[in-house]
């Protein structure tokens, strides 16, 4: 059983920055995490992960560039650091974590993961 908590979301201006934080409990080796975002009336939608073995990172394209997604194994922690937000950015972001071989040959679907968090709301104001 693994346990994820979100946290670092709120309330920015266009152009502004926030932090989150995706801290993991119980089983933390070789794993693949994402963060997930979900508007109002919209799918889930893909947004960075990254993988444990080998360090690789994946980014939606509409993110690329302003998004940086990293891991910090001393406190079982991934971050999303978010730079130039947007108002399109507004969603609830939610972190998942994966181990099976779907996880890593597919990260882009949320399907692919086993846990998930309970989110984090983001809100970039015009």
């Amino acid at each position: 059983q693994v346990q994820l908590v979100e946290s670092g979301g709120g309330l920015v201006q266009t152009g502004g920055s926030l932090r989150l934080s995706c801290t993991a409990s119980g089983r933390t080796s070789n794993y693949i995490m994402a963060w997930f975002r979900q508007a109002p009336g919209s799918e889930r939608e893909f947004v960075a992960a990254f993988k444990t073995t080998g360090g690789r990172t994946y980014y939606d394209n509409s993110v690329k560039g302003r998004f940086t997604i990293s891991r910090d194994n001393a406190r079982n922690t991934v971050y999303l650091e978010m730079n130039s937000l947007k108002p399109e950015d507004t969603a609830v972001y939610s972190c998942r974590i994966g181990f099976r071989g779907d996880s890593f040959s597919y990260p882009f679907s949320p399907a692919s993961y086993d846990y998930w968090g309970q989110g984090t709301q983001v809100t970039v104001s015009s």
